[in-house]
C-alpha cells in the first residue's frame, strides 16, 4: 500500500498535492492525519468520493510499501501517522517550504520555492502527459493521458489559496503556468471561486465585531502593528480567514490573533495563534518556530496548550519588533549635493543646468544661501515654449515648499509626496539646504524594500527567482578567504569611527553573488540558506576590490576616501598607497603579499559625475552612494554591499534590478545615452557578456546600435579639439578605448568577445572603416596560430626562448596590431598614436606597406640561405604581419623561416677562426656569413666539412 500524508488540519494545497500525487501513481491513497480547514471539510462533503482517500483507522501498517508527506516536513504536523515514519519503507517529501528544518527521515525529497506544493506536481504531470503523448500506444499500462474536472479543480484550488490566487509574494510565474494548465484540462471556475473566498460564518461574524473593538495597535517604525485576543467556548474553525479580514479592514501592517477556548474534558485551556503580515522584512515562521508552529513569511500560525496569557502576547510582540527594521530617513534616502540656481538666474541657464546633470528640477537660495523657492523642468519647459527663455526663474519658480529634515522616516515622505503631489522635498538641518529627496529617490528605496525576501518573477519565465537576501554578512566570513575579510571587518570599523558608511561596490559584490548564489530548488533544507545563497566550498580571494565611503549624511569632506585609505594603511603598512585626487580616490596594492597576494583595493569618496561632452573624461563631485551606483554602468555592477551599519551590516543595495539580472544572466545598462557618454562601455558590456556567458539585454543592444550609427564616434574623431579649451578631446576616449581592448585581447575568450564586438560593428570606435570581415578574422587566426607555433617551439627545440622571441610584446598587442594593420596605410599611424601604441608599433604600422613590397620577392627564392639573407633585416613581429596579409606561398616562406631557420647558426665562430689561422677583420663577417648559407643549403653539417669549405673559399 502507497500512502501520501496530508498534514493535521489540511489546507487545499496539502489536498490538492495529494490528489495530483495520485494521478502520478496510479493505486496510492490518501490519509487526512487530522482535521481539515472548513473550506476543504466543505468541499470533501461534496467530493470526497471522487478522489483516493482512506482513513487511517483503515491502514495496516504491515502493508504499507512506501509513504509520502505533502506540504510539510516536520512529523508533529502528522498526528498519528508520524508513527508510520518510523517503518522501513522509503519515504518521499513534497514541499514548497524552503527555511523548515526537516525532521522526517525522507529518503527523497522534492522542495522549491514555488508558491504552492500543488505546483510541483502539476509539474511533473504535464512531463509524464508529454511523455505519454510522444510514446502513444507504446506507453506502460497505468499511465492516464487525462485528469478529471473534479482533480484538476481541486489542485487548482490548492494553487489559487496558497498563492492568494498569484497575489501573494512567494507566488511565481511556475504557479500562473500550473493553473493555466489546469484551466485548460477542466479546472471549475465556478467551484474555484465558490470556495476560495468563503464568507465568514455567523460565528466568526460575531468575533469580528468583538475583533474590530477591542484591537489594540501601536505604531513601531512607522509600521502598523495590531493584535487582540479572542475567547470562546469552543475551537472556532476559519479563524484564518478572520485574521485575514482584520489585516484588511483595520489597514495594519501586522495582526496577531489569539483564540483561547477550552477542552471539553479536563481543565485545560487550548490557544490558536495567527499572524498576518505586510512588512517584507519580517518572518512570521521564525517568530512562531519556538511556539511549535510555523508556515510562510508573511502568514502563519502556533496551536499551544495552557500558554501563559499575561507574557505570550507581549514576548511574542517585543520579538516582532526586533524583526522590523528601521525606516529609511531622509538623509540616507537625499540625492546629494543639491543644485541650486539664484533667483535671477534665466531660464535658458536653469534649463542648461538641469540639462547637464540629468535633474527633474531645481533648488533656488537667495544671497544667504537660504532656500526660497523650487523650480521644475515642466515649469522651464513652459516658460521656453513661450519664449520667456531669458527672464528670472523667480517668476516661475514654486514658492509654498514643503520641506522635511535628515530624520524624516521613509513612510512620513512618501505620505507628503502622495497627499501634495510633490515630486521633490528639499531636506534642511538647521535651515541649511543639505540635500534633496526626489521621487526617483523614494522609487529606488521602495523598489529596494520590495526586492528584500521576495520572489520576482516576469511573466515570460517559468523558473522562480531567489529573493534578494536581506543580508548576506553570515556568507562574508564563510566565503572570503579570511585575511580579506579580516580586512573589510578593519575598513569598517575604521569608518564607522569616524560616523561614516562603507560600501563593498561594482564587480565585488557581483562576483560575491555569483560564486554564492544557487537555484532556488534544492531536494535538502540548509539551516545556512539564505534565499537560495550558500557559503563556497572554497573561499574566495576576490579580484580588485572597490570600497565607497559614504560620510555625506554627516557633512564629511570630499576626501574622506582618501582618509580610510591612509587608516588603513598604518594597519597595513606592507601595502603601497597611490592617491589620485582628481578623481578623489586612492588605492592599496599589495604586491606579491603571502597573505593577500596582489590585491589592489580601490577606496573613493562617493561622488556623483557628468561627462561635458562625449567620451570626455567625467567631472566628478562628493555626493551619496544612491548617486554613486546611479552613475555606474551596467544593472550588474550598481550593486552595493553594506559594510557598517551594526544589524544593517551585509545589506545588499540594489536599486536597478541588478540581482534579477544576475539571475536572468544578462547584462543591461542603466542609462540609454550611456554609449554616447563613453563608448568603451560598449566593449565592457560585451567583456562582461562573455566573460561571464551572459547575454546583452536586447534593448541595451537597441542603445549600443543606435549610438553606433549615430556617427558621434565619427564627429567625435573628426573634432579632436574642444573649442573651449584648445584640448585635444581624443585621448579622453583612446586611453580608456586602450584599456578596453587589452582587457579582451589578452583573456581567453578574446575570440567570442571580438565576434561580438564584430556582430555589433563596434571596431568602428577604433575607426569608422574598421570592420571585421572575413579577411581580418583570417588574418587573427594566422597570427595566432602563428603564435602558438612560436610558443611550441622551444619545448620542441629542447631550449629557451630564442632572443629574436623573447623580444616580442604581449599577446594582446600583437593581436591589436593586427587589427590595426587592416587600415589603409595612411591611416595606421594616426590611430595608433591616438591609441598611445609604443614607438616601435607605431614605426612598425608605418612601415608595413614597404615591408610588404620588399618581402614579395621570397616567394620566388628557393635556396634556404637566400630566403634568410631577405628576411632577416626584419624583426619577427614584422614579418608575422607580412605573412598574414600576404599569398600563401610567401607565408610559406616566412612561418618557415621563423619556425626552422631563424636561429640557425654557423657550425663555427670568430674564436675557431682565430684558431685557423684568421687574423680578426672584417672578413671574419664575410666568412661566417658564407659558413652559415652553406649551413642552411645543406652544403656542410659537421665542423670539420665547415673548415675544409673555409679553407677552399677563403684561403
Amino acid at each position: 500500500m502507497d500512502l501520501i500524508l496530508c498534514h493535521t488540519t489540511a489546507d487545499f494545497d496539502a489536498l490538492g498535492a495529494a490528489v495530483g500525487l495520485t494521478c502520478l501513481q496510479p493505486g496510492a491513497r490518501i490519509v487526512l492525519s487530522g482535521g481539515c480547514h472548513p473550506g476543504v471539510r466543505e468541499f470533501l462533503a461534496l467530493h470526497r468520493d471522487e478522489y483516493a482517500l482512506i482513513e487511517r483507522r483503515s491502514v495496516d501498517p504491515q502493508k504499507i510499501r512506501s509513504l509520502i508527506v505533502v506540504d510539510t516536513q516536520q512529523r508533529d504536523r502528522l498526528g498519528k501517522t508520524a508513527e508510520w515514519l518510523d517503518l522501513p519503507v522509503p519515504i518521499q517529501i513534497w514541499d514548497h517550504h524552503l527555511d523548515v528544518e526537516s525532521d522526517i527521515p525522507a529518503t527523497q525529497t522534492q522542495i522549491e520555492a514555488v508558491g504552492a506544493t500543488t505546483t510541483l506536481i502539476v509539474e511533473q504531470l504535464q512531463k509524464q502527459i508529454a511523455a505519454i503523448d510522444r510514446q502513444g500506444d507504446g506507453a506502460p499500462a497505468g499511465n492516464r493521458r487525462h485528469l478529471t474536472a473534479a482533480e484538476a479543480t481541486v489542485m487548482a484550488l490548492g494553487i489559487h489559496v496558497d498563492t492568494g490566487s498569484l497575489t501573494f509574494d512567494h507566488a511565481t510565474a511556475r504557479d500562473a503556468a500550473a493553473l493555466a494548465w489546469l484551466m485548460e484540462r477542466g479546472a471549475s471556475v465556478r467551484a474555484i471561486a465558490e470556495y476560495i473566498e468563503p464568507g465568514l460564518s455567523p460565528q466568526l461574524q460575531d468575533l469580528l465585531a468583538v475583533g474590530l473593538r477591542d484591537l489594540q495597535s501601536e505604531t513601531i517604525q512607522g509600521n502598523t502593528v495590531s493584535w487582540v485576543v479572542l475567547d470562546s467556548d469552543a475551537y472556532v474553525p476559519g479563524l484564518a480567514g478572520l485574521a485575514s479580514h482584520l489585516l484588511e479592514l483595520t489597514e495594519s501592517d501586522v495582526v496577531l490573533l489569539a483564540h483561547y477556548y477550552p477542552v471539553k474534558s479536563g481543565n485545560d485551556e487550548r490557544l490558536t495563534l495567527i499572524g498576518r503580515s505586510r512588512i517584507p522584512q519580517t518572518n512570521l515562521h521564525e517568530l512562531f518556530k519556538p511556539l511549535g508552529g510555523g508556515g510562510h513569511p508573511r502568514a502563519a500560525s502556533a496551536a499551544l496548550r495552557n500558554a501563559d496569557r499575561d507574557r505570550l502576547l507581549p514576548d511574542l510582540l517585543d520579538r516582532l519588533k526586533q524583526q522590523i527594521p528601521h525606516p529609511p530617513l531622509a538623509r540616507e534616502l537625499m540625492s546629494s549635493p543639491v543644485r541650486t540656481i539664484r533667483p535671477d538666474t534665466t531660464i535658458h541657464e536653469a534649463h542648461r543646468i538641469l540639462l547637464r546633470y540629468g535633474h527633474s528640477g531645481l533648488s533656488v537660495v537667495d544671497s544667504r544661501g537660504q532656500l526660497v523657492g523650487v523650480i521644475s523642468r515642466r515649469d522651464l519647459d513652459i516658460a521656453l515654449h513661450h519664449g520667456f527663455s531669458h527672464a528670472p526663474v523667480k517668476g516661475y519658480m514654486t514658492t509654498n515648499l514643503k520641506t522635511i529634515a535628515p530624520d524624516t522616516t521613509l513612510q512620513e515622505i512618501e505620505a507628503l509626496m502622495v497627499t501634495y503631489d510633490i515630486g521633490r522635498l528639499p531636506v534642511l538641518e538647521n535651515d541649511e539646504l543639505i540635500g534633496i529627496v526626489t521621487r526617483t529617490d523614494l522609487l529606488r528605496q521602495l523598489h529596494q524594500d520590495k526586492a528584500i525576501g521576495q520572489s520576482r518573477d516576469p511573466i515570460d519565465r517559468i523558473h522562480p527567482y531567489c529573493p534578494l537576501p536581506p543580508s548576506v554578512k553570515p556568507l562574508l566570513a564563510r566565503s572570503l578567504v579570511p585575511p580579506l575579510a579580516r580586512l573589510l571587518d578593519r575598513a569598517a570599523q575604521l569608518a564607522e569611527e569616524r560616523g561614516w558608511h562603507l560600501y563593498l561596490v561594482g564587480g565585488g559584490v557581483r562576483d560575491l553573488l555569483l560564486a554564492v548564489s544557487s537555484p532556488c530548488s534544492t531536494s535538502e533544507s540548509d539551516e545556512d540558506d539564505t534565499s537560495g545563497l550558500h557559503p563556497c566550498k572554497e573561499p574566495l580571494m576576490l579580484g580588485d576590490i572597490d570600497l565607497v565611503v559614504d560620510g555625506f549624511h554627516k557633512t564629511a569632506d570630499v576626501g574622506a576616501g582618501m582618509e580610510l585609505a591612509k587608516a588603513l594603511r598604518q594597519l597595513y603598512p606592507a601595502a603601497r598607497l597611490d592617491i589620485h585626487g582628481q578623481f578623489q580616490t586612492a588605492a592599496l596594492l599589495w604586491h606579491k603579499d603571502p597573505v593577500l597576494d596582489s590585491l589592489w583595493v580601490d577606496i573613493a569618496t562617493a561622488r556623483t559625475e557628468f561627462y561635458p561632452y562625449p567620451a570626455a573624461n567625467p567631472e566628478v563631485e562628493a555626493s551619496s552612494i544612491r548617486q554613486d551606483l546611479y552613475r555606474r554602468d551596467f544593472t550588474i555592477n550598481a550593486l552595493a554591499l553594506r559594510l557598517t551599519g551594526g544589524d544593517r551590516a551585509g545589506q545588499i543595495l540594489d536599486f536597478f534590478g541588478g540581482w534579477l539580472d544576475l539571475q536572468d544572466r544578462r547584462i543591461r545598462v542603466l542609462h540609454a545615452n550611456s554609449f554616447i557618454e563613453d563608448p568603451t562601455r560598449i566593449y565592457r558590456a560585451v567583456r562582461f557578456a562573455v566573460r561571464l556567458g551572459f547575454e546583452i539585454e536586447a534593448q541595451t543592444e537597441r542603445y549600443i546600435r543606435h549610438a553606433l550609427e549615430s556617427g558621434i564616434y565619427e564627429r567625435m574623431q573628426k573634432n579632436a579639439l574642444d573649442p573651449a579649451s584648445g584640448k585635444r578631446r581624443a585621448p579622453a576616449l583612446e586611453t580608456r578605448l586602450k584599456s578596453e581592448l587589452k582587457y579582451i585581447l589578452q583573456a581567453p575568450y578574446w575570440k567570442s568577445a571580438l565576434e561580438l564586438l564584430g556582430d555589433l560593428g563596434a571596431l568602428r570606435c577604433i575607426h569608422p572603416s574598421l570592420k571585421l570581415n572575413g579577411r581580418l578574422w583570417r588574418e587573427l587566426c594566422l597570427v595566432d596560430r602563428g603564435l602558438q607555433a612560436i610558443a611550441r617551439r622551444p619545448a620542441r627545440m629542447g631550449g629557451a626562448v630564442p632572443p629574436c622571441f623573447s623580444q616580442l610584446p604581449e599577446y594582446w598587442q600583437i593581436r591589436l596590431e593586427v587589427i590595426l594593420a587592416h587600415l589603409a596605410p595612411g591611416d595606421r599611424r594616426q590611430v595608433a598614436t591616438n591609441l598611445q601604441m609604443s614607438i616601435e608599433t607605431i614605426d612598425r604600422l608605418d612601415g608595413l606597406a614597404e615591408a610588404s613590397e620588399a618581402v614579395s620577392p621570397v616567394s620566388e627564392l628557393t635556396r634556404p640561405s637566400a630566403i634568410v639573407r631577405l628576411l632577416r633585416r626584419y624583426d619577427v613581429l614584422t614579418l608575422m604581419l607580412v605573412a598574414v596579409r600576404a599569398s600563401r606561398p610567401i607565408r610559406r616562406k616566412i612561418w618557415q623561416y621563423l619556425t626552422e631557420w631563424i636561429e640557425t647558426k654557423p657550425l663555427l665562430d670568430g674564436h675557431d677562426l682565430k684558431t685557423l689561422g684568421y687574423k680578426p677583420g672584417p672578413r671574419y663577417k664575410q666568412i661566417l656569413d658564407a659558413v652559415l648559407a652553406a649551413t642552411l643549403d645543406r652544403a656542410i653539417v659537421t665542423r670539420a666539412e665547415a673548415e675544409t669549405f673555409i679553407q677552399e673559399h677563403f684561403p
